[in-house]
C-alpha cells in the first residue's frame, strides 16, 4: 500500500493534516475516518491498514485543535473563535473534495468515532448525498446535562476567557465514566480494557488533554443541534447507517443512548439503520483485545449494506 501525509488548505485558509492509504490492487471503496476528542487520526493507522489490505482507499484527518493540525496552525483543544462545530463539519467536506479531486474513487463511507461520530451525524444531515453510507461509532444521546453544560461553557468562556483550559467542563464531561468499572488503575480505564493501550494513550502528549472553554461551548452547541428531529429529517432516506458501540461504553450509556439515537434517526425517515453492540467492550472498540471481531463486523456490513 502507498501511504501519504500532507496538509490540506480549508476554504477559510486553515491547514489540516491528512493521511491517505492507497491499496496496490483495485480500489473497492473510499473509507474516511473522523477521530474523537483529545486524540488524533494516527491512532487509527492499524485500522486503516487493515481496510487498505481489503481494497479500500482510506483517508483520515486531524480536526482543528487536534494532532498534527495543531503543529501547523491553531491551539490544542480549540476549534476557533466562532461557530467551531460548524467549521469542523465543513472541514470534512473540504478535505474529501480535495483528496478525491483527480482520483477515480468509489463513493465515500464516512466513519466517525466519539466526537467524530457527532461530526459525522451533522455531516449526514447536511451532505448525505455525497456518501455511500456511514458508520457511527461510540456515539451518545443528548441529555439535559448537555444543555446545562452548554450554558456553563459559554459563561466560562466569557468570564475566564475562551482559550482557558476548562478543568471544570472536563470533570463534568468525563469524571463519572470510570464509575461502573472495577479495579480501575487510571482515569482513562473507561476507554478500553487493554491496559497497554490505555498507557499508550496516557503517554501520548496529543491525547487526553484538557480542552478550552470555547471548545466545550462549540461541542455542546453541536450536540444539541444534531439531536433536533428536524435536522435528522434532512438525511436522505436511503442512506445506510450502522451504529456500533461497546456494551460497556459510558458515552453511549451502555447502549441505551446508542439505541435512542438510532431510533430518532429511524423515526425521522432513515430507512436502513442497524445497531451492533460489542459485548464487554468499552469506548474504543478498535483498541480492545478482541478488536478483530469489530473489524470483521465492519467489513461484513460494508460488503452487504
Amino acid at each position: 500500500m502507498d501511504k501519504q501525509m500532507q496538509y490540506v488548505r480549508m476554504s477559510d485558509g486553515h491547514e489540516v493534516f491528512v493521511t491517505t492509504f492507497t491499496p496496490k490492487e483495485q480500489v473497492v471503496g473510499h473509507f474516511h475516518i473522523l477521530h474523537g476528542m483529545a486524540e488524533h487520526s494516527t491512532r487509527y493507522t492499524s485500522f486503516a491498514e487493515m481496510l487498505c489490505e481489503h481494497g479500500y482507499f482510506v483517508s483520515m484527518h486531524d480536526h482543528r485543535g487536534h494532532g498534527n493540525t495543531v503543529d501547523q496552525n491553531g491551539q490544542l483543544g480549540y476549534f476557533g473563535e466562532q461557530n467551531g462545530f460548524a467549521r469542523v463539519v465543513k472541514d470534512v467536506f473540504d478535505v474529501l473534495q480535495t483528496i478525491r479531486q483527480g482520483r477515480n474513487l468509489p463513493p465515500v463511507t464516512l466513519f466517525g468515532h466519539s466526537m467524530g461520530s457527532f461530526i459525522a451525524r451533522r455531516y449526514i444531515q447536511l451532505y448525505s448525498s455525497t456518501l455511500q453510507d456511514v458508520i457511527i461509532c461510540g456515539t451518545g444521546a443528548t441529555t439535559r446535562l448537555h444543555y446545562v453544560g452548554n450554558r456553563l461553557a459559554k459563561a466560562l468562556a466569557k468570564t475566564q476567557g475562551p482559550l482557558e483550559k476548562s478543568h471544570l467542563m472536563n470533570d463534568l464531561s468525563f469524571g463519572s465514566f470510570n464509575q461502573s468499572f472495577s479495579n480501575v488503575k487510571t482515569s482513562f480505564d473507561w476507554l478500553c480494557s487493554d491496559q497497554e493501550e490505555v498507557q499508550k494513550y496516557i503517554a501520548d502528549p496529543k491525547c487526553g488533554f484538557i480542552a478550552t472553554n470555547q471548545f466545550f461551548a462549540d461541542l455542546t452547541d453541536g450536540l444539541i443541534l444534531i439531536n433536533k428531529k428536524g435536522e435528522n429529517s434532512r438525511i436522505r432516506p436511503d442512506l445506510p447507517v450502522l451504529f456500533i458501540s461497546g456494551s460497556e461504553d459510558p458515552v453511549g450509556d451502555k447502549g441505551k443512548g446508542v439505541f435512542q439515537v438510532a431510533q430518532q434517526m429511524t423515526e425521522s425517515g432513515v430507512e436502513s439503520v442497524s445497531v451492533y453492540l460489542f459485548e464487554g467492550m468499552r469506548h474504543e472498540i478498535l483498541k480492545e483485545p478482541n478488536k478483530q471481531h469489530a473489524y470483521d463486523i465492519i467489513l461484513r456490513w460494508l460488503k452487504n449494506d
